[in-house]
């Protein structure tokens, strides 16, 4: 695991977050040489973890659009929508 002063961040993020990307390194951000944050890398699972919810609103927006009658717009269905609250 690595540190970085804030400071040093700031001069090097480039290569700072290439080094977290690349070597899937883990870096400690101090401040006064108290850590305040760490930069992480995204594990592969994480982000494969969040694809369903996209596809799954991928989904329901099709299945919408499919049946959303002609003519009609979406902003006009929410006007309506809240004239009858």
């Amino acid at each position: 695991m690595g540190v970085v002063g804030i400071r040093e961040l700031k001069a090097r993020a480039s290569e700072v977050i290439r080094r977290v990307r690349e070597h899937s390194e883990t870096i400690d951000v101090t401040h006064h040489g108290k850590v305040v944050a760490r930069v992480v890398p995204v594990s592969r699972s994480s982000s494969a973890k969040r694809t369903p919810a996209w596809s799954t609103l991928d989904r329901v927006a099709r299945e919408i659009g499919a049946s959303w009658p002609k003519g009609r717009s979406a902003t006009s269905a929410v006007r309506e929508g809240r004239r009858d609250l």
